[in-house]
């Protein structure tokens, strides 16, 4: 996947390639942005870092498991414009447990900062969950267009999830199917939470008529800020996947959604938050080419 092709697909395999980061030296690490999106948008999902993140922090603690995350995109990483640095700041690492703040750096400035916390998961003393929410299926769902060839996206009684007129609860459940699904338990946290950020300010709109994320970098400016993943062990799918999205706030230019996904089975896996930024574009802001405004 070259950073300069727009006519390169991203696929689901190409997208695992480029989660999995490279040891450069000591608690150093790289991983590279990949390609503009089909709309030629030059800014990096956030969440493609965070996964990368991931990646970086389990190779950095081998023997642990990566349980919960909390990234915080504070500048924006762009594409071609140089590789992710990624760099390991061990905070603890004991026996048990294990934590670490990765920073992400692009041309030596710090771009998105993730704690991480590992650990060496234990037998049950106790045990429940929150169960799946009883929503049509995936073959009644409708189906989404998000180009990427290996992922299949249906989502459960809406049909354009950026529409301005297509009015609902401030709530989306999205089924989602991936092929290859990973083996490496690190590779398949990156991949859970590479999509906690796409749908959350669709989510939170859907519930004001007139606004909708087909206005998103145009009239509105929006950027997911921090998003958090914490991972149910084990992390284990072989079908579909829902991720249940709900928006319990917006006002004062952000707005907060929380999120759980299930497997089809009904096991939870992961359960996510987001604050998302949504506020008007600035006039300085039009001067910028809309592909790479937030």
């Amino acid at each position: 996947m070259t950073t300069d092709s727009a006519d390169t697909q991203w696929t689901v395999q190409a997208l695992l390639d480029l989660f999995d980061a490279a040891p450069r030296g000591q608690d150093e690490y790289t991983a590279q942005t990949g390609p503009a999106g089909e709309d030629q948008r030059q800014v990096v999902e956030g969440t493609q870092v965070l996964a990368q993140s991931i990646v970086a922090a389990a190779k950095r603690f081998p023997e642990k498991s990566v349980r919960s995350v909390y990234s915080v995109f504070a500048r924006a990483v762009m594409v071609g414009a140089g590789p992710v640095e990624l760099g390991v700041d061990v905070v603890s690492e004991g026996r048990s447990t294990a934590t670490a703040v990765v920073t992400a750096s692009q041309n030596g400035k710090r771009c998105i900062t993730t704690t991480v916390l590992a650990d060496v998961p234990t037998d049950d003393v106790i045990r429940h969950h929150l169960p799946r929410p009883d929503v049509a299926p995936p073959e009644q769902a409708n189906v989404a267009s998000m180009p990427m060839a290996g992922r299949e996206l249906r989502l459960v009684d809406v049909e354009d999830v950026n529409s301005p007129d297509e009015v609902g609860p401030p709530e989306l459940y999205a089924w989602l199917h991936y092929d290859p699904i990973p083996a490496r338990d690190d590779l398949a946290k990156a991949l859970i939470a590479y999509f906690t950020g796409h749908l959350g300010i669709s989510t939170t709109m859907r519930a004001h008529p007139g606004i909708g994320t087909s206005q998103a970098h145009l009239t509105v400016s929006t950027a997911p800020m921090t998003v958090s993943v914490s991972f149910h062990e084990p992390v284990r799918w072989a079908d579909w996947l829902l991720y249940t999205h709900e928006s319990t706030q917006v006002g004062a230019g952000m707005s907060y959604v929380r999120g759980a996904v299930h497997t089809r089975e009904g096991a939870l896996i992961a359960s996510f938050t987001q604050d998302a930024l949504i506020r008007p574009l600035r006039r300085t802001d039009t001067s910028i080419k809309e592909q790479s405004r937030l």
